[in-house]
């Protein structure tokens, strides 16, 4: 029996020993399922990535370049480095030495070709202009004659052109030979820098961008609470009628989607003229005098109308997609406990569509604070608004760097409000469908 037992291996006493899972093919289980992921997760970023390429190329890469052409200064530095080294020791009170102006006649004449001068020069004249009137005439009239200046080199340059004599285009000159500057943010808070170097306020009759940042969210906050109590009275009603007529109401209101936005402005232009159709009717009827006719157009209150229509059906669709998911029970069940109509409505159905309230208001206000065709067109002076004016810099002034700066700003601004918002009511309420 011994001999027996001898020949039998003793049983482990510890826990037995757990055999690895394998897929059908030998590979260990947890490393097919990680595979499995990898490819998963890959699949689902191809998939995305033509739209990320999308948003990349058309959205995240203009809006950067916006923000870096706002603070990009190099005009200064690549036309006039020796000037500005040779300013490095000058105190900005007293017209520059002699050696300034002969390091300032060494960089013209090293931009003395014209494919150098077009590169340095030209964008020099454009920068300083934005600073000191008729900056870009001194620069331009100073390349053509440079070659024949004769030492002493002050004095020609200040026969040459009295801003050379100016005290304040060398502080400017000193100022702005940085890489990278904050003077279009300045400009756009309506500010400037005194003889000084400090920023202070300009005069009351050169400030333009403060006022219209205020009126342009004026405009946006009016033209949202305009586009709800229009709006919310739509939406009830289509959502309590039957589906046959409601559909018929939702064409209505996407049929000034079907439409130009050009033409649904001239429209207004057309109904809201002094000599229109609108004022034309009130003679008719005896409501205003011919000779006291309204002036709707050409102002704010066009604005306000036109842009109203426009943005409406931004309303109208998330309110109704809230509002069709309320049981209608829900205002029996409120009046059959002693609740009035209007109690009923106000305590139990309108906090319900509270999150289509809120993703109409965002949409409407979002849209309405950098819109630009409508002011353009019937805005006047008065109903202009910030986007109009970063369109006038972009395409007649040229000043790149300021249309930046303001746009870059309008673009901060809105996410500070929508960061307001998401604290105050919470983002994850909106219901867009």
């Amino acid at each position: 029996m011994a001999q027996a037992d001898a020949g039998v291996a003793p049983l482990s006493m510890g826990r037995p020993r757990k055999e690895k899972l394998v897929t059908a093919d030998g590979m260990p289980l947890k490393r097919a399922l990680q595979r499995a992921e990898r490819r998963r997760k890959l699949a689902a970023f191809l998939l995305v990535a033509p739209l990320l390429a999308f948003l990349l190329t058309v959205f995240i890469f203009p809006i950067g370049q916006m923000m870096w052409r706002s603070v990009d200064n190099p005009q200064v530095v690549n036309a006039l480095p020796r000037t500005l080294e040779a300013l490095r020791g000058w105190d900005g009170q007293e017209l520059p030495e002699e050696p300034v102006f002969a390091a300032l006649h060494a960089d013209f004449m090293a931009d003395a070709d014209r494919p150098r001068r077009e590169q340095a020069i030209g964008p020099l004249g454009i920068r300083l202009n934005y600073e000191v009137s008729a900056a870009r005439g001194a620069i331009s009239r100073t390349a053509r004659n440079v070659a024949s200046f004769e030492a002493p080199y002050r004095e020609a340059f200040l026969d040459e052109h009295r801003l050379w004599g100016d005290p304040n285009l060398w502080r400017i000159i000193q100022r702005e030979g940085r890489p990278l500057t904050m003077s279009y943010y300045v400009a756009a808070l309506d500010r400037e820098f005194d003889e000084d170097g400090r920023i202070v306020q300009r005069d009351e009759n050169r400030r333009i961008y403060v006022n219209l940042f205020g009126r342009t969210l004026a405009l946006s906050v009016g033209i949202t609470l305009l586009c709800f109590l229009l709006g919310f009275p739509i939406a009830y009603w289509m959502s309590v009628l039957p589906m046959r007529y409601a559909n018929l109401l939702m064409i209505c209101v996407l049929l000034p989607f079907w439409t130009s936005l050009l033409v649904r402005t001239t429209a207004w232009i057309v109904l809201l003229q002094q000599q229109g159709v609108i004022n034309t009717l009130l003679v008719q009827l005896g409501i205003i005098a011919d000779e006291n006719r309204l002036s709707m157009i050409y102002n704010m209150t066009g604005t306000i109308i036109a842009m109203t229509h426009i943005l409406l059906p931004f309303m109208v669709l998330p309110l109704y997609s809230v509002m069709r998911t309320i049981p209608p029970s829900y205002m029996r069940a409120a009046k059959s406990l002693g609740a009035t109509p209007f109690t009923a409505f106000r305590r139990v159905y309108f906090p319900q569509t509270l999150p289509g309230i809120g993703a109409g208001a965002v949409l409407v206000f979002i849209i309405s604070i950098g819109y630009y065709i409508t002011p353009a067109l019937v805005g006047g002076q008065s109903g202009r608004m910030i986007s109009n004016e970063i369109a006038r810099h972009m395409q007649q002034s040229l000043n790149w760097g300021l249309a930046a700066a303001l746009g870059t700003m309008l673009l901060v601004g809105v996410l500070i409000l929508y960061w307001a918002y998401n604290r105050l009511v919470g983002a994850d309420s909106l219901k867009f469908n």
